[in-house]
């Protein structure tokens, strides 16, 4: 996928950090990452033609992949049982508030009908537009959509370098004419499949300021929209990947995850297998309690379907969720930062302290300058809460204790978010 490939290797430059200065471009409606920060948990999906191969989307291009016979795939794209419904059933019953969609990774391949190169979804024997029919799924089910659309293009040749791995150096390339094409194809995602969550911008290498540009013109077509931090120059959240982003309450980031237990973003093939539903929930417990956001991806298989070893993680997933819910979405972190034992949320006048490792039978969090009145765990038990000027002491007995997470609810006498972090 993106800036991390599989465990063996790390490639490409790291995401741009938040920026010192004041920014050349207009900035986020605050209102709009409020809503996008409310909904904590998307699925991410990486899919396209090299689904035939089971090897590496973009990467594999010019490495276990010839190129000319990674670039000829799409001949053979003929995903039948696509089902764009049924893909967006998939992440509501995983518990999953929006979607974002590789529309064009760094092989160059675009999943919907643009008109600004034929290396695209309806020049395939499949001949269906992708993206319109995921992202109308997205609206009849109450989704939101995101476009995540690569900078970097090995394909055209207008892009500085080419596979593999965007190693190797053009001779003649220009600049220019592809900054062009870029807002050409953004511009065609925006108000032909818009509103749109966001634009996920990938690996701006070799871009730079141009960035700038690219946000300028999403904030034009469409103001409420966000995009991510790597567009070359700055964005409006940050984006961890393959790893949990630390507790940062001041700057919005969402750190992208894989379900596949080989750690790869298109499909592995039949043997690549799945992490566990503990390992995936760990990742949403800590996102959510170091106020992030958590994008979890699957890939799809050649045919069109999502995996079912994939498909029923999801749902064991949203299971928990179903119950749990409310200490994750619509919450900010802290005020407790994640340690060892686990983490908190917040909203209103609750926090909810997860606890997914019990340092001992009681747990002692720092002291709260707020009355807690009174607690419950999350699922049935009993919590016994002793406040003291000298911190907070938590128990629950061995047999309430939950096997992923034990959440506490504690009711406070005042607004939770008013409370630093500690």
């Amino acid at each position: 996928m993106l800036l991390l490939a599989v465990a063996v290797r790390t490639v490409g430059a790291s995401p741009a950090t938040a920026l010192t200065a004041a920014p050349a471009w207009p900035e986020a409606d605050p209102a709009a990452v409020a809503r996008w920060q409310a909904l904590r948990f998307g699925m991410f999906i990486h899919w396209g033609p090299v689904s035939l191969t089971g090897k590496e989307i973009g990467w594999s291009r010019g490495a276990e992949t010839p190129i000319d016979v990674y670039d000829n795939l799409y001949k053979q794209f003929n995903p039948t049982n696509f089902n764009a419904e049924e893909w967006v059933s998939i992440a509501k019953a995983a518990g999953m508030k929006y979607i974002v969609l590789t529309t064009k990774h760094h092989d160059g391949f675009c999943l919907w009908d643009t008109k600004l190169t034929d290396y695209n979804i309806m020049h395939t024997p499949f001949h269906r537009d992708v993206v319109k029919e995921l992202s109308s799924a997205c609206k009849k089910q109450g989704l939101a959509f995101g476009a995540y659309y690569s900078v970097t293009d090995w394909y055209n040749t207008n892009w500085p370098v080419t596979s593999p791995a965007g190693k190797v150096k053009r001779e003649q390339s220009d600049l220019d004419a592809y900054e062009k094409y870029l807002q050409g194809q953004i511009t065609e995602l925006i108000q032909n499949y818009g509103p749109l969550l966001t634009i996920w911008n990938d690996v701006p290498a070799r871009y730079g300021n141009r960035g700038a540009d690219t946000i300028k013109l999403v904030r034009a077509l469409q103001p409420d929209i966000l995009i991510d931090n790597r567009t070359g120059d700055g964005g409006d959240y940050d984006t961890p990947e393959q790893k949990i982003g630390k507790f940062q309450f001041n700057r919005p980031w969402e750190s992208c995850m894989t379900v596949s237990a080989h750690n790869a973003w298109a499909w592995g093939g039949t043997n690549d297998g799945v992490k566990s539903t503990a390992e995936c929930l760990d990742m949403l417990i800590r996102g959510a309690s170091g106020d992030g956001n958590i994008l979890l991806n699957v890939g799809p298989r050649p045919d069109g379907q999502i995996d079912p070893a994939q498909a029923n993680l999801l749902k064991d997933i949203g299971a928990w969720l179903a119950k749990n819910g409310e200490s994750i979405y619509g919450t900010r972190g802290g005020p407790f930062k994640p340690g060892e034992y686990g983490g908190s949320t917040r909203k209103g006048k609750t926090i909810y302290v997860h606890v997914s490792k019990w340092p001992d039978k009681k747990l002692n969090l720092p002291p709260l300058p707020v009355k807690v009145v009174s607690s419950r765990v999350l699922g049935g038990g009993k919590a016994e809460v002793k406040q003291a000027d000298t911190g907070l002491e938590i128990s629950v007995p061995e047999s309430d204790r939950q096997p992923i997470d034990t959440i506490i609810a504690l009711e406070l006498d005042a607004d939770a978010l008013e409370i630093p972090a500690m």
